[in-house]
């Protein structure tokens, strides 16, 4: 049945209180929430009466507390609601304000205790809040930060947003102290940057966490990233070089395998090093051992009794990497001495770190159900950008023409200024191609460089843009290409929203399958399922059910939307809700459920709705069935 006059008269009459709830739910300024893990480490102790460094429980925390860099104490007077009274928050940076919560781990860990199932614990905690927050900090102790940043890489699958690890090599409430810069750099990047990687943060460097390695225990400048220049320099400016971050592709969720397998070590080779030590290494329950050569890969290759220990090894089902001992550079089999050990079954490990080749094995070697071939491949495999591939093709930029042709009109003819054209087109020119659905153009950008990720001026990328106008083909190609699922518009909206407003259900569980989540505020569902309700509009209210909005959210006045669609008569709503879910149950700020509603005006054939749908779900508790 169709609307009457007055029941268009009522809806309208509702709109606009709809309307001014939901500015009224508006924050006081944007946010970003952040999960800082400590640990322990250097970062967070306290001098003792001995003058030596110890941690302290508590007492991070509440020093940061009264530190105004790390905590704008009267905005979160002001603003903070009782469920954030635990959360720090920064001043405002980059036009948002970054609220951090810290779980401290009791009792804090010195690193050089760290253990793998210490590794487990952080990766779970991880898993346990991923939904919650935007971004995450680990405090760390420096000694072995480089071992669990590799770990964590490989534990964590399908990564969507950033993970820092930071600490500092003095404390951070002396008077000199590196740990200020780390901490705040850190709670910056993981707030504000969606680099959906797990990185350490020291001394203005955001480097790639398995790419790290600790280089000097004395100096501020502690770690360094051989093999691969930093993610981000914060210096006057921060600058993110975008084409280098590592994304996760494909479309499953975010998840973590802690069962690390705990059989794998590290053998460094020396002249003279003899065949019983070797064997003696290899035994099992050895599975895994990186293999430390000389120079490029090298090993004495006029040893056959060495090789013949390595090839039995590797014959009875043990992974040997072949990493360098230089601190710089990378495996290759141009030398006999090096393709003698390829031949003996070891596997070339590139310009792995010993901290990445060793977690990297640990966290093949558990995977139970690979088979040993399938194990040896992904060893091969850069799985978290801990490694160089090297292409045969070198794309520039100038490769391609619309960028070469407006330089040329522009007058620019330097690289860093063609670099600079490029960051401000591409991002315009990602969202027109997804717009479209033009897969190819997307490609040919991705080639040259472009950020699939890259927001235009409003925010939004080439992701929103897909999903908002309903290119199912065009997602799934930039899903598997890394696009974030968890980037924020300016108006605070992920692609999974603009699905919902374009009505897309087969993106939305796509979305929803790959680990999106809905962040709108719980009073601001409410209102958009009210207003849905009210209207009969059946489609938006299966686009929110099918992205896993709880129906029974409430507004202002504690109504729900089954409250709303019986005070308007719309039936296509309440026949909906009811069949999805909602609670006629639920009280408004009244005392009035929906049935009373129903009842008060009398509404017979809404009542009659709602005692049939009882007395199906009667009827399935007695017999089993519908």
């Amino acid at each position: 049945m169709g609307d009457t006059a007055e029941d268009t008269k009522h809806v309208s009459q509702k709109r606009p209180l709809l309307t001014k709830s939901l500015m009224d739910s508006a924050e006081p300024e944007p946010t970003s929430r952040v999960l800082v893990i400590y640990t322990g480490g250097t970062i967070g102790m306290k001098t003792n009466d001995n003058g030596v460094y110890e941690p302290k429980e508590d007492f991070l925390v509440n020093k940061l507390r009264t530190l105004p860099m790390f905590h704008d104490k009267t905005y979160a007077d002001e603003n903070f609601g009782e469920d954030e009274e635990e959360f720090l928050v920064m001043p405002h940076q980059k036009g948002r304000r970054v609220m951090y919560k810290i779980l401290e781990y009791k009792p804090l860990l010195d690193s050089s205790n760290m253990m793998m199932t210490d590794w487990g614990k952080i990766a779970s905690d991880l898993y346990e809040s991923y939904d919650k927050y935007d971004g995450f900090v680990v405090l760390h102790g420096t000694d072995t930060m480089a071992y669990t940043a590799s770990a964590l890489s490989f534990m964590c699958e399908n990564l969507g947003k950033p993970i820092v690890l930071t600490g500092s090599q003095i404390p951070i409430f002396e008077v000199r102290s590196d740990g200020r810069d780390n901490f705040l750099s850190s709670l910056i990047m993981a707030g504000l940057y969606n680099i959906p990687e797990v990185m350490v943060c020291f001394d203005n460097k955001i480097l790639r966490g398995n790419r790290t390695i600790k280089n000097d225990a004395g100096s501020f400048a502690a770690f360094i990233s051989p093999n691969l220049p930093p993610i981000a320099t914060l210096e006057i400016r921060i600058f993110v070089d975008w084409s280098a971050v590592f994304r996760s592709t494909g479309t499953e969720k975010f998840r973590v395998h802690t069962n690390m397998c705990q059989n794998v070590g590290l053998l460094r080779m020396f002249p003279g090093i003899t065949t019983q030590t070797v064997r003696a290494f290899l035994q099992p329950p050895m599975q895994g051992v990186v293999l430390q050569t000389y120079g490029a890969g090298n090993a004495p290759d006029n040893r056959p009794d060495l090789l013949t220990v390595i090839k039995e090894a590797s014959n009875i089902g043990v992974i040997i990497i072949n990493i360098t001992q230089c601190t710089k550079g990378c495996v290759m089999s141009s030398y006999a001495t090096g393709k003698a050990l390829e031949d003996s079954g070891v596997i070339c490990g590139g310009d792995m770190t010993p901290e990445a080749a060793l977690t990297k094995l640990s966290y093949v070697l558990s995977k139970e159900t690979w088979t040993l071939e399938k194990k040896r491949k992904f060893v091969r495999r850069n799985l978290r950008g801990e490694m160089t591939v090297v292409g045969k093709e070198n794309i520039t930029i100038l490769d391609f023409e619309l960028i070469e042709s407006v330089a040329r009109t522009l007058s620019v003819s330097s690289t860093e200024e063609i670099k600079k054209l490029r960051d401000a087109l591409y991002p315009s020119l990602m969202c027109a191609a997804a717009q479209t659905g033009d897969i190819q153009a997307l490609e040919k950008l991705r080639e040259l460089g472009g950020n699939l990720s890259s927001p235009n001026q409003d925010g939004r990328s080439a992701l929103h843009v897909a999903t908002r106008e309903g290119h199912l083909s065009t997602v799934q190609y930039l899903l598997h290409q890394g696009a974030s699922i968890h980037l924020k518009d300016c108006n605070g909206f992920t692609p999974l929203h603009d699905a919902i407003k374009g009505k897309h259900l087969s993106i939305i569980r796509l979305l929803v399958k790959t680990g999106a989540i809905l962040t709108l505020k719980p009073i601001t569902l409410a209102m958009e399922l009210c207003c849905a309700a009210a209207t009969e509009d059946i489609e938006t209210l299966q686009a929110y059910r099918t992205a896993g909005a709880n129906l029974n959210e409430c507004d202002y006045d504690k109504r729900t939307a089954l409250h709303v669609a019986v005070d308007a008569e719309c039936k296509r709503s309440i026949h909906f809700l009811l069949d999805n879910g909602a609670s006629w149950n639920v009280e408004d700020i009244f005392g009035n459920t929906a049935v009373e509603c129903a009842k008060k005006r009398n509404l017979t054939e809404i009542i009659e709705m709602f005692q049939q749908k009882e007395r199906e779900i009667l009827f399935v508790k007695e017999n089993g069935t519908k």
